[in-house]
């Protein structure tokens, strides 16, 4: 079936307006307002923006909608405006355009990470776009723009919403890049236009975040690997801070010379982004008169499917606890703290000493309560070189971006790290810094997919790695959670991003431990149960009311009062009774053991052991 757009699109190069944001905002509109809003409490100056484009020469103007999402609206509370701002913004377009100009309905990310880095599933993105791609259609758009995305998976997302709801529409995907070319998760231009090209795109593209320079060298190394027409709309240069305020200073004429280059590399949809005004359009519209695109050469392009074809480790393979977990031998597990400072030789003696007692592993917490103590990460590799024990390492999600991660897991690799803890972590305020700030650009869920990836050969932006990794991948479980489905849930996800066993918060509710091992029998992967020994009433008090995720019952809790009222070692020593008890109850339910010492008392945990 015929298309207007596509059909103008084999004919000549199309000009696509700049930036909606930046023209608002030099007209005075704040950048805490809901920009999308503007299109139902202020339609005039959108129709201006719209206006001063097209009088720039455009054939393409942006409908008012980047973030015209349910998401992304919610916290304006206009989550239930989605179709009425996208409606309406395709409207005021559509007004303006005529019949000339064609309208494209903008649609940008969602704000929030899919799967399998975030907790939104992929069905879930794909009905949130379905619901913004109908009101767009239903508003009378020419076709639609996916741009500034920056996670292949959601995008992949998005397009599958619009062909669902808007089959007809034609459709222009962007991904946005760093300085080098990549997408902000590392996906080349390679992989992302193979990706894009095979999800049924028309038109393949980059938008915003670096300047035109950088832009067209990705622009170069994406009509190397597709056929499709490309776009390509930077933004006027990267900001520089001026007395306060980020400036944008291309000038016009530098983006002019630009989009001649674009051109000539093949793009047949040139546009700009952030910073961008009427000026710099009309200045690109000179070049895109001068130039048409040459015939390109078009290589096979790599494809993640091919990237993927590698020989996992197998589970027994990866380590000594692998091996024994597959073996189903009872293991155990005792936490060594990072050590304040820099010296880590008391950890050293204690992992030395903890293996000549039977210990199969020693773990170790990652930045405990927010404290500045040595990098587990490092005394991970210290305690394996020197203290010859095997070492289970926790990681969290707390404190790195998604990037930094991925960088520390090839290091961990290339010490012959492999067993890791993977569990999104507690917010640093409860430590000795309290304004220490958090990350969290995944929680443990979306980590575990990330690692499973470099298990099988392919880095967060689906690129292939020389040689996959080999972790052992466990996660954390809490069977006292006050909503157990909702913990198993959890549990159920973590184990399909490819979680291999489970380590639970500390146990002091046996009845708690049965119930949540009835109910995960299904999942079949090896569980180690928490155990701490109590040290104290306070101790008690502390893990109860304080801990995330502990909870100690009440008749160990009243067992505590007792023999504190007695004194502290009667209290000592009951917290030790009470762990053994533990230990010894569900010594038949899991396959293993994480004892953790309470205050860094070692000689607690050794009492306890001998339960076995």
């Amino acid at each position: 079936m015929k298309n207007r757009f596509l059909d103008a699109l084999a004919d000549r190069v199309l000009l696509c307006d700049g930036g909606m944001g930046t023209v608002l905002y030099s007209k005075g509109v704040y950048l805490n307002t809901c920009f999308d809003e503007l299109n139902l409490t202020n339609p005039a100056i959108v129709k201006e923006v719209h206006r001063e484009y097209i009088q720039s020469g455009v054939d393409i103007i942006e409908t008012n909608t980047f973030g015209a999402n349910r998401l992304k609206l919610r916290k304006y509370g206009l989550n239930d405006k989605v179709g009425d701002i996208n409606r309406s913004g395709a409207a005021i377009a559509r007004e303006e355009a005529g019949e000339a100009v064609f309208v494209a309905g903008s649609i940008g990310p969602l704000g929030v990470k899919i799967a399998p880095l975030g907790n939104l599933s992929a069905a879930e993105a794909e009905d949130v776009f379905a619901e913004q791609a109908t009101a767009l259609r239903d508003g009378g758009v020419d076709l639609i723009i996916l741009e500034t995305f920056s996670d292949i998976h959601e995008i992949e997302a998005a397009i599958k919403a619009v062909r669902r709801t808007s089959l007809a529409l034609p459709l222009v995907a962007e991904m946005t890049i760093d300085e080098d070319g990549n997408s902000y998760f590392g996906t080349t231009p390679e992989v992302f236009t193979a990706k894009l090209e095979d999800l049924g795109a028309d038109v393949i593209g980059v938008n915003c975040s670096v300047g035109p320079a950088p832009m067209l060298q990705c622009i170069e190394r994406m009509a190397k690997v597709s056929g499709r027409p490309l776009a390509a709309m930077p933004n006027a240069g990267m900001p520089r801070e001026v007395e306060g305020r980020n400036i944008y200073l291309c000038s016009p004429d530098y983006m002019a010379e630009y989009a001649k280059r674009f051109i000539q590399s093949g793009v047949k949809v040139i546009g700009g982004c952030c910073g961008t005004m009427p000026a710099h359009i009309r200045a690109m519209r000179a070049a895109v008169k001068a130039h048409q695109p040459p015939r390109r050469a078009v290589t096979a392009p790599l494809r993640p499917a091919e990237a993927a074809a590698v020989s996992v480790v197998p589970m027994r393979e990866k380590s000594a606890l692998g091996k024994k977990l597959v073996d189903c031998v009872f293991v155990t597990s005792v936490e060594i703290v990072p050590p304040r400072g820099h010296d880590p030789a008391a950890g050293v003696e204690t992992a030395r000493n903890l293996g000549r007692h039977g210990v199969d592993c020693v773990n170790i917490p990652d930045g405990p309560r927010a404290s500045a103590r040595m990098s587990p990460m490092a005394l991970a590799v210290i305690l394996a070189a020197e203290a010859g024990v095997e070492v289970l390492l926790h990681y969290t999600c707390r404190d790195r971006n998604l990037l930094g991660m991925q960088s520390d897991f090839l290091g961990l690799q290339a010490n012959k790290i492999r067993n890791m803890l993977i569990i999104t972590g507690d917010p640093p305020k409860l430590g000795d810094y309290p304004s220490a700030t958090a990350v969290f650009d995944v929680d443990s869920i979306g980590l575990t997919s990330v690692v499973s990836g470099l298990n099988r050969g392919v880095d967060i932006g689906g690129k292939a790695m020389a040689k996959p990794t080999s972790f052992l991948i466990g996660v954390g479980v809490n069977p006292g959670a006050i909503n157990l489905d909702y913990e198993i849930a959890r549990f159920e996800r973590k184990i399909e991003a490819g979680a291999e066993f489970a380590i639970t918060q500390p146990v002091f509710d046996i009845r708690a431990l049965e119930s949540f091992l009835e109910k995960t029998a299904r999942f079949r992967v090896p569980i180690l149960g928490g155990i701490w020994p109590l040290w104290s009433l306070a101790n008690a008090e502390f893990m109860h009311n304080e801990v995330p995720g502990a909870s100690v019952p009440p008749d160990v809790m009243e067992r505590m009062h007792r023999a504190q009222d007695r004194g502290p070692e009667f209290a000592r020593r009951e917290g030790v009774a009470i762990a053994q008890e533990v230990l010894s109850a569900i010594k038949g339910m899991v396959q293993g053991v994480q004892v953790s010492p309470p205050l860094g008392k070692y000689d607690l945990v050794l009492e306890v052991l001998e339960a076995l």
